[in-house]
């Protein structure tokens, strides 16, 4: 299968969030031959720290975490083999237009460049840089942001807007059949096999289950193979500040090893954590819910058949 000629587009908040929603589809796109764009919204400026050797950097302390995970951002876009050949990160509006909004009901969603309040700039910025690339399909968030962060929910609703807007400009003519958009979510059942196949949790982290997380109902499975596992886990590595692979390894951003386990049932490929230690599967497929696409462009790009 040949993805050649095909153009997509992902559009997400904060780095690691193209890896953890979307990554082994993204890995897997261009694998195949498709040109593939991680636009990122903010730098992650609000997010917590995984490990001691940085924790200052976050934002309550020194404030300079922004800055540390666009080099982890780096890291992942050229494990997942996506931006171009050097792989280098864009961001909406220039780096540092928007910043991170925090979690709903924070003091940081009242800085006066968050992304929350990004209004109509933010959907002409997304509309100029879609028009650019002319992705065939655009991929983000769930209408509640996949958990109900306010970034995730902005992104949303700007690629909507941003996609809206150049259909109803292309009206028909040549450009009319790209800016489809098709949404990430968690799937519940595919979530639910996966924490049923952890037989080890790491030392230190939690027990979890389905209803810790999130979930939805998935219409369109995409399967990874292998080599799209392992960019994936490549990129959830580079995002060390942020993700926890419990799989022994280490690095100088946290030298603390943890190691976890799964059975043999293919429902999860091993275990990660966020700051909060929940343990969660890694599953093997990403799940996807059309927005605008036509169902013919969602089988010939994701594969869901």
């Amino acid at each position: 299968m040949s993805l050649d000629g095909y153009r997509v587009t992902a559009v997400h908040a904060h780095p690691d969030d193209e890896t953890l929603w979307t990554g082994g589809t993204l890995a897997r796109l261009a694998r195949l031959g498709a040109e593939v764009t991680v636009l990122t919204c903010t730098m992650g400026e609000c997010g917590e720290v995984i490990g001691e050797p940085y924790a200052a950097l976050v934002a309550e302390e020194l404030d300079m975490l922004g800055p540390f995970r666009i080099r982890e951002l780096a890291d992942a876009l050229a494990a997942l083999g996506v931006n171009g050949a050097a792989h280098v990160p864009r961001f909406l509006g220039g780096i540092g237009r928007w910043r991170d909004s925090g979690m709903a009901g924070t003091p940081t969603a009242e800085h006066p460049r968050a992304f929350v309040s990004s209004g109509e700039e933010a959907v002409a910025a997304l509309a100029a840089e879609l028009g650019r690339l002319r992705p065939h399909l655009v991929l983000t968030y769930d209408a509640d942001g996949g958990y109900g962060h306010p970034d995730h929910i902005r992104a949303h609703e700007i690629t909507v807007a941003a996609a809206d807007r150049l259909r109803a400009e292309a009206a028909g003519g040549a450009d009319a059949d790209l800016w489809g958009t098709a949404w990430a979510v968690t799937d519940r059942a595919a979530a639910a096999a996966g924490f049923a196949a952890i037989t080890e949790v790491p030392a230190g982290w939690l027990a979890a289950g389905v209803d810790d997380i999130a979930t939805a109902e998935g219409g369109i499975a995409v399967h990874l193979a292998e080599e799209d596992l392992a960019a994936k886990r490549a990129a959830m590595a580079a995002h060390a500040t942020q993700v926890w692979l419990g799989d022994g390894r280490v690095s100088d951003v946290n030298p603390a090893p943890a190691r976890g386990a799964v059975d043999s049932s293919g429902a999860a490929d091993g275990v990660w954590a966020l700051s909060n230690l929940l343990c969660q599967p890694l599953l093997p497929v990403e799940h996807y819910r059309a927005g605008s696409a036509d169902p013919a462009l969602l089988d010939a790009v994701l594969g869901a058949r």
